[in-house]
């Protein structure tokens, strides 16, 4: 993460073919998600429909040369963070991703709090700190939700991150639907 200044940590992201368990997660998380990824993109006045299955997702993926899978290992060593970010990898990207946990906060590592940050327009950010326990799975989007405002729906954009830890050792796993370039 130091080199592309991403953090302090280390990723790595699997290669197909994925993990059976990753290949399964992927695919039978994905039809659970699209129905209200569908519904934010309609909300936003988005002209775009998310297919139902996840192989043909990434067939429009793979047709923008985006075929490198995005699904990854993270670990933080004390003093390891992860600085705010988005993780869109090329033109085509699904509006959720998901993180588990792989230990205890609290017995295996301190800090490391899973951190995310809404950028109102014309206003403050605002910060959200979750501190979820292993086993937790968390559903978040990658880049923006809709917003009910007085004129309807709008974009917000959100960010997340992993602030420091401060003692012992955080792993997770995250599952992003869309391939990279």
């Amino acid at each position: 993460m130091q080199r592309y200044r991403f953090g302090s940590g280390e990723y790595k992201y699997f290669a197909y073919p994925l993990p059976a368990i990753i290949q399964q997660l992927r695919e039978q998380m994905y039809p659970l998600l699209t129905p209200l990824a569908n519904d934010w993109m309609q909300r936003l006045g988005v002209d775009l429909k998310y297919p139902s299955e996840l192989e043909t997702f990434l067939s429009q993926c793979h047709s923008k040369e985006q075929r490198r899978p995005t699904p990854l290992i993270l670990r933080y060593d004390k003093g390891g963070y992860n600085t705010l970010h988005q993780d869109i990898y090329g033109e085509i990207f699904f509006p959720f991703q998901v993180v588990f946990m792989l230990n205890r906060p609290g017995t295996d590592y301190e800090g490391g709090e899973l951190v995310f940050v809404e950028q109102v327009p014309r206003a403050q950010s605002r910060a959200e700190v979750i501190i979820p326990s292993v086993g937790d799975a968390i559903v978040f989007t990658t880049n923006f939700r809709p917003v009910k405002g007085s004129k309807g729906y709008y974009r917000t954009r959100m960010k997340h991150g992993v602030s420091p830890v401060k003692n012992g050792l955080r792993y997770t796993m995250g599952i992003i639907f869309h391939d990279a370039t």
